[in-house]
């Protein structure tokens, strides 16, 4: 494993441990530009206050 993530292949770090590690990258990226969108939305509405 370790030999493994020394290789110069061209895969970033967080992904060399396979599907699973792929699948989690993928998921934690999604809930982080998710929540960052929702974030700036809820700002945005926020900065408009209902009359």
């Amino acid at each position: 494993m370790v030999k493994n993530l020394r290789e110069d292949n061209g895969i970033p770090v967080p992904l060399k441990g396979g599907v699973a590690d792929a699948l989690l990258y993928r998921a934690t990226m999604m809930l982080t530009i998710g929540g960052t969108a929702y974030a700036m939305y809820q700002l945005a509405v926020a900065s408009f206050p209902k009359k």
